[in-house]
């Protein structure tokens, strides 16, 4: 199937596009300058929403198998060790700026390039700045680590929210049935923005607790034969 599909993909450099044709054509319908954060988010919003679905089992699962197991302890996370000043500087000044332009990616996802997932790994990853410029015990204080737990799950359940609301207005899961605005204001495509902030919530909160699994079990944990 897969073999014959590609037989009748348009050739190379031609001027026959019907995707294209109809995801922009629904795209500006909606009144999403972004096509692709209209298809992710819209037009097959439900495959995004297995992908989202996906990423929650991985982190559940990960976090799952790095918990520390019966012959391991925590003990207190090592030092710092040295820091250039310039790298300390470099990432304090780039901390605020990365969780910025993290936010900025996801909210205007349906306007500009991005949406929720590139800004939620931007926000995620620009937090971990914080380790590379100063200490484990500084990230730790940064991100309590409860919050993000809560906002995975609180991520997950809006984009939950958003296809049953597709359903009870008739139209079916997480079809887009707010109204659309004017083309090129921040609130604007209808429910497009809100998908990409659910989604931002969950991936960078996703991204958070995933990277603190990893960091835990390299960082504070020892076993009784040694550290590991």
């Amino acid at each position: 199937m897969l073999g014959y599909a590609l037989h009748l993909v348009p050739p190379f450099g031609g001027d026959w596009h019907p995707y294209r044709d109809s995801a922009v054509a629904a795209a500006l319908s909606r009144q999403a300058p972004n096509v692709v954060t209209s298809v992710n988010f819209d037009q097959r919003g439900l495959d995004t929403f297995a992908e989202e679905a996906i990423l929650l089992a991985s982190v559940i699962g990960a976090v799952t198998l790095l918990r520390p197991a019966a012959d391991e302890r925590a003990r207190r996370p090592p030092g710092a060790g040295h820091v250039l000043q310039s790298t300390r500087l470099a990432g304090y000044l780039l901390l605020p700026v990365s969780l910025l332009l993290g936010a900025d990616i996801v909210v205007h996802g349906h306007l500009t390039p991005g949406g929720g997932f590139q800004g939620g790994v931007v926000f995620g990853t620009g937090l971990h700045l914080m380790y590379l410029a100063g200490s484990y015990p500084a990230l730790r204080r940064l991100r309590p680590l409860h919050w993000y737990e809560y906002g995975e799950a609180v991520g997950m359940g809006a984009v939950v929210a958003l296809g049953v609301a597709g359903l009870a207005a008739g139209a079916g899961f997480l079809a887009n049935v707010l109204p659309t605005g004017q083309f090129g204001q921040l609130v604007s495509a209808g429910t497009v923005p809100l998908f990409s902030i659910a989604i931002g919530i969950e991936v960078a909160s996703g991204v958070v607790v995933l990277l603190a699994g990893f960091l835990e079990q390299d960082l504070a944990i020892a076993t009784r034969r040694g550290r590991r």
